[in-house]
């Protein structure tokens, strides 16, 4: 066990996700608005489930783990309110055609990431399990939702923090990591994936410093992980993206972590754009490469990862004004393959990327 020259302040990082009761009683929920960071550390509620996928479409609201939350808490506010009024009347055909219909559309507002349909869908089947039992009525299913969703934030946690420890495992005292996107507790409910091993090593005394690619075109690593690096207190150095490469010819990275936004059967990995090429700059220079993640972003159904939806973004957010004669492509996501990856860390452990299915049995 190292020895850190520096204290971790886990209790400085907020929460980023969570449902709440307002003063009125009703279901909220708060989460961080994450375009105002580093600046502005901005807290919003919401009943209104249309807000919530405003605000994952915008990212105001994103990360993976945080986005599979974030479905199943959107479905519970839709099902706050159609028990507003009526909260004692049935779930009827009515009911469900309502209900059914919202949780496709939170479930389809971003694409890629799995972990958002997985929570939306898994909202859908407790409301309709609940709903087929004797009795049952609209402020029942609103209630189990609620419950349902507490339990997945607390599930999500636990899962981080058992990510975190496999990967700490993983590295040696004094490592210097490097980590593309946000997968920090900011794209969780707390703790994070990429940076919950880079945090769990803290602890252990193993980590001299954290380098952050800028990772444009929106700037996660700039706004989000440096901020939560600076404010648990883990030494952080942000470089452009374009600087990892002599970073390490230079000797000075010992592992990359990066965290998922969907993994393919055969271990192929999405997870933001820039991430194949740090792979790729990883594997030429002898450097492991590990992907964070918790097996709710593992999609069994694909093969391989030429099967992933990649999003499409606006192309506003790499040129704020056209320029006439300039067509701008702004994929999200881009696709690691597998023979890249040196592990995939879970909260199940550590598998090599063609027995990550296995992960799921677990």
């Amino acid at each position: 066990m190292g020895t850190n020259p520096f204290e971790l302040h886990m209790e400085r990082l907020p929460r980023t996700i969570e449902l709440v009761r307002g003063d009125d009683g009703r279901a909220q929920l708060r989460y961080i608005d994450q375009r105002k960071l580093p600046y502005e550390l901005e807290t919003v509620e919401t009943a209104d489930w249309w807000v919530v996928v405003g605000a994952i479409s915008t990212l105001a609201l994103r990360g993976a783990p945080a986005l599979g939350v974030a479905g199943a808490a959107a479905c519970a506010l839709e099902a706050a309110e159609l028990a507003r009024t009526r909260g004692e009347a049935p779930c009827d055909t009515g009911y469900f055609a309502e209900f059914d219909d919202v949780a496709e559309r939170i479930a389809s507002a971003r694409p890629t990431a799995v972990n958002l349909r997985w929570g939306a869908e898994r909202a859908k089947s407790a409301a309709h399990r609940r709903a087929a039992e004797p009795g049952a009525t609209r402020a029942d299913v609103a209630k189990t939702l609620y419950n349902l969703v507490k339990q997945m934030e607390a599930e999500d946690e636990r899962a981080n923090r058992a990510i975190g420890a496999a990967g700490a495992a993983l590295l040696a005292p004094g490592s210097r990591v490097l980590t593309h996107c946000n997968a920090g507790s900011l794209a969780t409910v707390f703790f994070g994936t990429a940076l919950g091993v880079v945090y769990a090593a803290a602890a252990k005394g193993l980590i001299e410093r954290v380098y952050a690619d800028e990772t444009r075109p929106v700037g996660q690593g700039a706004r989000l992980t440096v901020w939560e690096l600076a404010q648990a207190g883990v030494p952080t150095t942000l470089i452009c993206d374009d600087m990892a490469a002599s970073l390490m010819a230079q000797g000075k990275v010992d592992a990359v972590v990066v965290g998922a936004d969907r993994i393919a059967a055969n271990g192929d990995t999405a997870n933001k754009i820039g991430t194949y090429g740090v792979a790729v700059l990883a594997h030429e220079n002898g450097v492991p490469f590990y992907v964070a993640a918790p097996t709710s972003t593992i999609d069994p159904h694909l093969a391989d990862g030429s099967r992933i939806p990649i999003e499409q973004r606006a192309p506003e957010e790499v040129l704020a004004q056209p320029i006439a004669g300039v067509d701008v492509w702004n994929p999200a996501f881009d696709v690691t393959p597998a023979r890249y990856i040196a592990g995939i860390i879970t909260e199940r452990g550590v598998f090599e990327p063609a027995r990550i299915a296995e992960a799921l049995n677990g």
